[in-house]
């Protein structure tokens, strides 16, 4: 008896909370964006050359069965990547009205082609240019690097 009482209020707190927003599903949103992280966000670089693009597409898994062609690095702290996502909503290239534009540090990192996985090469190109990116959530997180 006790122990459906407890089932009974942790329901309902769970409800309560979930109806206040403070506890949200993620519905895969936030593995789609820890997936974001991973391939798109380094911080902690201004911009790379074509070692940086070797080492990190290798450590951040990008190299294992096959080439990556093509990948961008954005060089910011995430509360600026994040921030973009409160801009206008503009269209994907899918179509969607989820995409969001501002302009960041990059390394763009493009496959050499004369490589083969998983020891892929790579020509880097620092740049400070303007990136759309899909969002999603409440509030609002990248998910998706567009262009």
């Amino acid at each position: 008896m006790a122990l459906q009482r407890t089932h009974a209020l942790l329901l309902l707190l769970l409800l309560t909370l979930l109806g206040l927003g403070l506890v949200q599903p993620s519905y895969g949103q936030d593995r789609m964006y820890q997936r974001f992280l991973r391939q798109h966000v380094d911080p902690d670089v201004t911009g790379g050359n074509d070692g940086y693009c070797n080492l990190v597409m290798q450590r951040r898994k990008m190299t294992s069965h096959q080439c990556k062609r093509f990948n961008t690095f954005i060089h910011e702290d995430l509360q600026s990547i994040r921030s973009i996502c409160r801009t206008a909503n503009i269209q994907c290239k899918n179509g969607q009205m989820n995409c969001h534009e501002g302009v960041v540090k990059v390394t763009d990192c493009r496959e050499t082609g004369s490589s083969r996985a998983p020891n892929c090469r790579y020509r880097a190109k620092a740049s400070t240019r303007r990136v759309v990116i899909a969002c999603e959530g409440n509030p609002e997180v990248p998910v998706h690097f567009d262009r």
